[in-house]
C-alpha cells in the first residue's frame, strides 16, 4: 500500500465513523488528514523525482563507462601482467616513471621516450623539468652510453 492509499484509507475511516467535522475533535481529525494528504503528495512527487534522477545518473554512468573504455582501452589481465593488452610475454609497452615537480609538487608520469628528450614542461605549472642520466658504473670504462656492467 502506498502512502496515498494509506491516507485515503484514513480519510475513509474518518468518514465511516461519522465524525462531526464541526466539532473540535472533528476539525482536528480533518486537518490532520488534510496535512497527511499534502505530505503524501509531496513524498510521491519526490519519489518520482528521485527515480528520474536515478535513471539520468545511470545513463551518465553508462556514457562515462563507454568514454573510459574508449580512452583507456581494454584493461584486462594479460600474460605479462602489465594490463597493456599484449598476448606475448615480452611486453613492448612503455614503463612509466613518477616524477614530482619541485615547483608545484604535482606528480607526473613519464615514459622512456620523454626521459630521453632530456626535459619536459610540467603540465600543471609549466616549469621546465630537466632529466640528466649519468651511469655511475660508466665512470671507469669511459663509454659514452650507459651499458650493462657487471
Amino acid at each position: 500500500m502506498t502512502i496515498l492509499e494509506k491516507v485515503a484509507y484514513l480519510r475513509g475511516l474518518s468518514e465511516g465513523l461519522g465524525i462531526d467535522e464541526t466539532s473540535k475533535e472533528g476539525r482536528v481529525f480533518k486537518a490532520i488528514i488534510d496535512v497527511l494528504d499534502d505530505i503524501s503528495l509531496t513524498v510521491t512527487d519526490l519519489e518520482d523525482d528521485v527515480a528520474e534522477l536515478s535513471d539520468g545518473l545511470d545513463e551518465i554512468d553508462e556514457d562515462l563507462g563507454a568514454l573510459e573504455e574508449e580512452f583507456y582501452g581494454d584493461e584486462c589481465d594479460d600474460e605479462c601482467g602489465c594490463d597493456c593488452g599484449c598476448e606475448d610475454e615480452e611486453c613492448d609497452d612503455d614503463e612509466l616513471y613518477e616524477v614530482t615537480c619541485p615547483a608545484c609538487g604535482d606528480s607526473i608520469y613519464v615514459n622512456e621516450e620523454m626521459l630521453d628528450e632530456g626535459f619536459i614542461n610540467c603540465p600543471n605549472c609549466h616549469e621546465k623539468l630537466e632529466f640528466d642520466f649519468e651511469c655511475d658504473d660508466c665512470d671507469d670504462c669511459g663509454c659514452d652510453d650507459c651499458c650493462d656492467h657487471e
